[in-house]
């Protein structure tokens, strides 16, 4: 039978019990919390025809950048070849195919004339969101949602998570005070949406406001801290506000603790472990054994050359902890495949990825000097890697390091200018700074 949802989405075929583990999923995703995967599965279960079941299992895959996810989205294709689509799944199955064969630009263009059609539908949204962020790009992050936004009403299923979204994309389009505003609204709405308390915390982070980040984060723990897929990244937001306050004990007991103290071996939380373990190195503190911990999880999970911005936060692993095969492996993964291997990555890998892994390999083995000139080179075309402004930020303070390391001083003491710049207040930049001067 057909159906239209509350929001007024049309689905080809569904029932109304697979309907409502759809919203249930749906919900889940919006707040990163519980298991939308075995939620849908089960919707699926129900009606074998629901298309949208299938394209949300795809993209819930997809979108994890998980090695094994393409090949779970081809399969949801193949189920729903067969079946009839309406000019909404058919957008949603072609941005599926698309974004499965490696060529996420032309994904995200779909999606964005899905939602230009169907403004409230929260899943086509939402995956674009997400692939504006794996992409880096920031305008989209923002307007993506700002063209929709005035179309949802607060009392809408759902309205939270466009909220959060917009507030995350006024926040890496530096608009704070937006970003500020609508997370807020967001949590109004919904407190367990994690996606909006994240927007927050970046609010904080950029602004260096890092004493008011630890009460956020403190107060808010348990509405992201439990069964949540962000839990691992908020508190990965919390070290980083003690790390700016230059309290390593506290850093080392979160790292110990939410971040990688369950030995997680999903890559999004290794990145945010290889991240944290890089900035202590950079300061001096030995974190040699936690690096050999993490590299051990690495090699688990990690496949080279399938998204450029996982494989910098392998190759720190494998720098920090001394793996010299994997770093030199690593060094070329990123071109050993052809473009038709890796759609729209393999520009992406040849420009930023490269550079970035050779970057890192340089520094490993003494060459800053070689380091510093990779990284000056790739740093302003960087966000074409993906993540946020406060994950890429890694690059600057790796340069830092770099030029100091190299005799580059009058340099390593005008990129710390910036960094003071933009965070007086912070503990970390003053030692920077007073580092650089001595």
């Amino acid at each position: 039978m057909k159906h239209t949802d509350l929001l007024g989405n049309p689905f080809s075929e569904a029932t109304e019990a697979a309907l409502e583990k759809y919203a249930e999923a749906l919900h889940q995703f919006h707040c990163y919390q519980g298991d939308p995967v075995q939620t849908i599965e089960s919707a699926v279960e129900e009606a074998p025809g629901f298309v949208m079941g299938h394209l949300m299992h795809a993209w819930l895959h997809l979108l994890s950048t998980e090695p094994e996810a393409a090949a779970v989205a081809r399969a949801d294709l193949e189920r729903v070849a067969e079946l009839p689509l309406n000019r909404r799944e058919r957008g949603h199955a072609d941005a599926v195919a698309a974004f499965a064969a490696g060529r996420w630009h032309a994904a995200c263009r779909i999606l964005e004339d899905v939602s230009i059609e169907y403004p409230r539908d929260g899943l086509a949204l939402q995956a674009g969101h997400f692939g504006d962020y794996l992409r880096g790009d920031s305008r989209m992050l923002r307007d993506r949602v700002a063209r929709v936004v005035g179309r949802w009403s607060p009392s809408d299923p759902g309205c939270h998570a466009i909220f959060g979204m917009f507030a995350f994309g006024c926040e890496e389009t530096g608009d704070y005070p937006g970003a500020d505003h609508f997370g807020r609204r967001a949590l109004d709405l919904e407190p367990d949406d994690a996606w909006a308390h994240h927007a927050v915390a970046h609010v904080f982070e950029m602004q260096g406001r890092s004493r008011e980040g630890i009460e956020w984060m403190r107060e808010r723990q348990p509405h992201w801290a439990q069964d949540n897929f962000l839990a691992v990244h908020n508190g990965w937001h919390w070290a980083l506000f003690h790390l700016d306050r230059g309290e390593i004990d506290e850093v080392l007991a979160l790292f110990d603790g939410p971040i990688h103290g369950s030995r997680s071996t999903v890559t999004v939380d290794l990145i945010d472990a290889s991240a944290l373990l890089w900035r202590l190195q950079l300061l001096g503190i030995d974190v040699r054994s936690r690096w050999e911990t993490l590299a051990r999880d690495w090699r688990a999970a990690a496949r080279p050359g399938l998204y450029a911005f996982n494989d910098f936060h392998a190759m720190m692993a494998w720098v920090g902890s001394g793996d010299g095969d994997r770093t030199a492996q690593w060094s070329t993964a990123q071109t050993e495949q052809t473009p038709q291997d890796r759609g729209d990555h393999a520009a992406i890998a040849e420009k930023v990825g490269a550079p970035l892994l050779q970057a890192l390999a340089a520094f490993g083995r003494g060459d800053h000097a070689q380091a510093l000139a990779l990284l000056r080179a790739v740093r302003p075309i960087a966000q074409r890697m993906g993540g946020s402004h406060a994950q890429r930020d890694v690059i600057g303070l790796t340069m830092v390091e770099a030029a100091r390391r190299s005799g580059h001083r009058e340099l390593a003491r005008a990129l710390v200018a910036e960094r003071v710049h933009l965070k007086p207040d912070s503990a970390y930049n003053r030692a920077l700074d007073l580092r650089m001067a001595a």
